[in-house]
């Protein structure tokens, strides 16, 4: 079953304070949206305000004379007339002395507005009837010139919704253009500080990755990370306390029950020398054959106690001859035969010499071991870096994949524990391990090392291919 993907810290963070910063945008417009509209002295006031001063705006001053001239975007604006009943807006322009600058009302304005002999207040407003479409009169003075002007100003009925140009500009003012400035601030900051929090978390995951069984245990390092993130990678380094210790008792007791049943296996031997038996003589092939997966098995515990110091510049032609030199009288004997060809381009490998002589000595043993008399087995050392070993004899017919699988060899149902070491070595040399293998047509284990530079010149190195 596959899980979720997993998606990242700073996207969560991100996605969620979008998601809240709507949900804010939505509250405060519905409050700002409540707040103004259940206050009609507010919304009367903003409207005094707004109008008259556009309305200030035309107000010139000529030769120390003043005038007013009416803008042609609000001429039908400000002359619409009540005579119907639906509404209309109701303007006044004049001096403190009372001259009339402008006037679109005469009955109205002086039922609306202050008498023309009272020089009103800064600003003034009266309701002129309850609820809403909103019927408010009022006024404010201005300074043009030096003179002091009076701006009056009377809506009934609201005709031009009046209203819902305050509540936009309101909202414009206080919420559309500071709101998401706020919120933009608050989520860089935040994606900025989840950035630098987890930037130790991507360093301790990196050092995870790199842990290296063979080496003392390095705990992930916990400075800089948020208490909450330490406190798991605290309980992570514990873990890997635990589970080196297991390790490690294990690796004991493989070396040590291999040991300990090596001894009372070779007393078994000498006794059974002594008799003249065939029986005794299958015992004995017996015991050789246990001998031997002792030594196998042995040899797997140890390689997860390889120290990284070991491993050194090998010229792999040079180790692979001299490992096919001392195999060559166990094959021949065996009833098989045994060559070795270099290719004199092949690159020096990083490596550990005994672990190289053990591979080539389990791979060739397992072609003497699943191979009838007769077979030839051939060891390569090929460019770039590449360890081959290769028989004639009848091959598996499972895909390698399934050859190499827990260390089992499918087609004979035993234990190839000579191919796990194989596989264990490859890995601890970062190498590539390929089997390529069919019914008939024989087997090919085929190892290819990462490639390292030398400093002797490749074709100083001896150039023949040696044959035995």
């Amino acid at each position: 079953m596959t899980g979720q993907a997993n998606r990242s810290l700073i996207g969560i963070v991100a996605w969620r304070i979008v998601i809240f910063a709507m949900l804010a945008l939505v509250l405060e417009f519905g409050i700002v949206i409540i707040e103004y509209w259940s206050n009609d002295e507010d919304l009367a006031g903003f409207i005094i305000t707004e109008e008259t001063e556009q309305l200030a705006s035309g107000i010139v001053a000529t030769n120390d004379r003043l005038s007013f001239v009416m803008s042609p975007s609000l001429v039908e604006r400000y002359t619409m007339r009540d005579d119907e009943g639906e509404g209309g807006i109701f303007v006044r322009v004049r001096t403190a002395a009372g001259a009339v600058l402008y006037s679109n009302c005469e009955e109205m304005c002086q039922r609306h507005f202050l008498p023309i002999e009272v020089n009103p207040p800064d600003l003034w407003q009266r309701e002129i009837a309850p609820g809403k479409p909103l019927s408010v009169a009022g006024g404010r003075s201005f300074t043009v010139a030096g003179h002091e002007v009076f701006v009056e100003l009377a809506v009934l009925r609201d005709p031009h919704n009046f209203v819902v140009g305050v509540l936009l500009h309101e909202l414009r003012d206080h919420l559309i253009i500071p709101m998401p400035l706020m919120f933009g601030l608050v989520a860089g900051a935040t994606i900025l500080s989840v950035g630098a929090a987890l930037k130790p978390v991507v360093a301790a995951a990196r050092e995870a990755d790199q842990i290296d069984p063979r080496a003392a245990l390095q705990p992930l390092p916990t400075d800089g990370m948020p208490r909450e993130v330490a406190t798991l990678a605290q309980a992570v380094n514990r873990l890997l306390e635990r589970v080196a210790d297991l390790i490690q008792s294990q690796k004991i007791f493989s070396t040590s029950i291999a040991h300990e049943i090596r001894t009372p296996v070779a007393v078994v031997r000498m006794e059974l020398e002594r008799i003249a038996d065939p029986r005794a003589r299958k015992a004995e092939k017996d015991l050789d054959a246990l001998t031997h997966m002792l030594e196998q098995l042995t040899s797997l515990a140890k390689l997860d106690v390889v120290d990284a110091s070991a491993f050194r510049t090998l010229d792999l032609e040079t180790i692979a001859g001299d490992s096919v030199a001392a195999l060559a009288p166990y094959v021949f004997e065996s009833g098989r035969t045994l060559e070795f060809v270099a290719d004199p381009q092949t690159n020096p490998i990083r490596g550990v010499p005994a672990l190289i002589e053990n591979t080539i000595s389990n791979l060739v043993g397992n072609a003497v071991k699943h191979t009838p008399k007769g077979t030839h087995i051939t060891v390569r050392a090929a460019a770039p870096a590449v360890l081959e070993v290769t028989d004639t004899g009848p091959g598996f017919s499972q895909a390698p994949a399934q050859v190499l699988e827990r260390g089992r060899i499918k087609s004979s149902d035993a234990l190839g524990v000579g191919l796990r070491i194989v596989e264990r070595i490859a890995e601890l040399h970062q190498a590539q391990l390929v089997v390529d293998s069919e019914r008939g047509k024989g087997t090919c284990v085929r190892i290819a090392f990462p490639e390292e530079e030398l400093a002797q010149p490749a074709e100083d190195r001896a150039a023949a291919p040696a044959r035995l």
